[in-house]
């Protein structure tokens, strides 16, 4: 059976062919919270570089990763943190 890390994966990698993509399963921390069901998988934050999102605003890159995961959004995952960058952009916070 593939994680649902894994399955977001594909599914972004497919879609915004990013430089980088590290995907954090958090679910540990929120064992008793809303949202954990006691499946895991349901806390994750996402670190995503991808030239696609040149010209576009935070929002418009969010709005882009939660249509790509909408199903499980609708399903397993109950938060996702997101840092979405243009190559340059995380380039420009290396160095910083």
């Amino acid at each position: 059976m593939t994680s649902v890390a894994d399955t977001m994966r594909q599914k972004l990698a497919a879609a915004l062919e990013p430089a980088e993509l590290d995907i954090v399963d958090e679910s540990h921390r929120h064992v008793g919270h809303a949202g954990h069901d006691g499946r895991g998988e349901s806390h994750f934050k996402l670190r995503i570089v991808s030239a696609q999102f040149a010209g576009q605003s935070r929002v418009e890159r969010q709005r882009c990763v939660y249509r790509i995961l909408a199903a499980e959004l609708a399903d397993r995952v109950h938060a996702l943190g997101l840092v979405t960058l243009t190559p340059d952009e995380a380039a420009r916070r290396a160095g910083a």
